[in-house]
């Protein structure tokens, strides 16, 4: 199975839902070459890239300059690593690509969103910028299943997750984990509902609509898996991934009602589950959450790619990035220390 995010139906799925397009921020300016394929959005502001840089659009502003719009290579909401362009398109004809397209648009720059290592490595001739960030991301070293992962643990770290998982069951709460192809579209409905409603408590309007998941589901539901949890026979919550054949992708949650330890169990724990089950090697949960580290997460770098036409802004922005990344190797370093593996397996 192929990276789930660069494929024609996802790519359709946020169009036709209008999660792209004009109105949604997210105007396409994609780059298709000899069956190659780059994203490239038009963007007039930063919400749901997870690249923050409001910093550098206020620093333009100030001194005159308009930073949106900005071009954008990026998978629209969604923060994990992964190849950032399909086919054969090599770096020259990229970078020729982005300069026509800046110049019709009056763009800033143009940013490249969580690429991974392959695709910096092939990009890392041209004038790019380079961000960090710190994440976490699961790592499986061979498990056998989710106690053999455990046994990794020190004992007392070991029990306390045990101890949160048993607070599901305590609850009376029963948890399945089914493929997206598989669900109804009452079920489809009600994942809907738990999804919006971790927005909606914020006051917030959901980035994606309940076609864009159907849409999806259609076309490639056997690269998703939804984990559903249910409270006297009613789904209270519920959270979907995506996968292929190396790693799972996760993920869009929500709950409907209040459980102690249900949202580590639903992202983290079934996710870690599956992952051991489908033998795949690593499990990409997104951004932000240090408590990741105590279930398990590893401190990674990830990055980002910038290009911004006004030299003077590049050379600020890449001395930003360079005094940053220190910062965020220190962070890493003092992560590691943090985890709750056992000393004689590390």
């Amino acid at each position: 199975m192929r990276y789930p995010f660069l494929s024609d139906s996802f790519f359709q799925a946020l169009a036709r839902s209008g999660a792209t397009g004009e109105d949604a921020g997210w105007l396409p300016r994609h780059v298709q070459l000899d069956g190659g394929f780059l994203p490239l959005f038009e963007r007039r502001d930063s919400r749901g890239e997870y690249v923050f840089d409001y910093a550098w659009a206020d620093a333009y502003e100030r001194y005159g300059y308009r930073y949106y719009p900005k071009l954008v290579s990026a998978i629209p909401y969604t923060p994990v690593v992964g190849p950032r362009w399909r086919g054969d398109i090599d770096a020259d004809r990229i970078w020729t690509a982005v300069r026509e397209r800046v110049a019709e648009t009056g763009a800033s720059g143009w940013h490249m969103l969580f690429p991974d290592r392959a695709s910096r490595v092939a990009l890392a001739e041209l004038p790019l910028i380079e961000r960090q960030a710190c994440h976490f991301r699961w790592f499986n070293h061979g498990y056998a299943d989710f106690g053999d992962f455990l046994a990794r643990f020190q004992s007392r770290k070991r029990k306390n997750l045990r101890r949160e998982r048993d607070k599901v069951t305590a609850q009376h709460i029963q948890v399945e984990r089914r493929l997206g192809s598989t669900l109804s579209a009452a079920e489809w409905a009600r994942f809907y509902q738990c999804y919006a409603s971790t927005y909606l408590k914020r006051g917030q309007w959901p980035y994606l609509t309940e076609s864009f998941f159907t849409d999806l589901a259609a076309a490639q539901g056997d690269q998703m898996m939804v984990a559903l949890a249910r409270h006297q026979d009613d789904t209270v919550a519920a959270a979907l991934y995506l996968f292929d054949d190396q790693a799972l992708y996760g993920r869009y949650w929500g709950c409907l009602r209040e459980f102690d330890a249900l949202h580590f169990e639903l992202c983290y724990y079934q996710g870690i589950e599956f992952a051991i089950e489908q033998g795949l090697a690593e499990f990409d949960p997104g951004v932000q959450g240090e408590h990741k580290l105590l279930r398990g997460f590893e401190p990674v770098i990830t990055y980002s790619l910038h290009w911004l036409a006004e030299p003077e802004f590049q050379r600020a922005v890449a001395d930003f990035c360079t005094r940053e990344a220190r910062h965020v190797s220190g962070y890493r370093e003092e992560a590691l220390t943090l985890l709750p593996f056992r000393v004689d397996l590390s």
